[in-house]
């Protein structure tokens, strides 16, 4: 099996910048975002959206949530560090946790309803 790259602190500041990543860190090895939400009930949604995106990615992240708030940490751990993988995983989660219909078909025509701030 190949060798996964993992990324140096500096080429993760610069994979954050080419995948759009503005909001997530890295801290202790770890790349990292905290999502606020309106409550309890759009936290839970929140942490079953990215537990799905991470299934179906068989790539897990590690969360931890509270009333109105979601922190997702990201590594890849058979690696030892942070690779490909990651950033691709982050960004599919920073997509899915953010999208808004916008009053579509799917809205509940209170667009502020189900808001999660950076």
């Amino acid at each position: 099996m190949a060798e996964k790259k993992t990324y140096s602190d500096e080429e993760v500041a610069a994979k954050f910048a080419e995948h759009g990543l503005t909001e997530w860190y890295l801290e202790d090895g770890w790349i990292r975002r905290k999502y606020n939400t309106d409550g309890w009930p759009q936290t839970l949604m929140a942490v079953n959206a990215v537990g799905y995106l991470c299934e179906a990615a068989w790539h897990h992240a590690d969360l931890s949530v509270s009333w109105g708030k979601l922190w997702v940490k990201l590594k890849t751990h058979d690696a030892g560090g942070i690779t490909d993988k990651d950033f691709a995983l982050a960004k599919e989660i920073e997509t899915l946790v953010l999208w808004r219909p916008h009053g579509g078909p799917l809205g509940t025509g209170n667009p502020k309803k189900f808001v999660f701030s950076k």
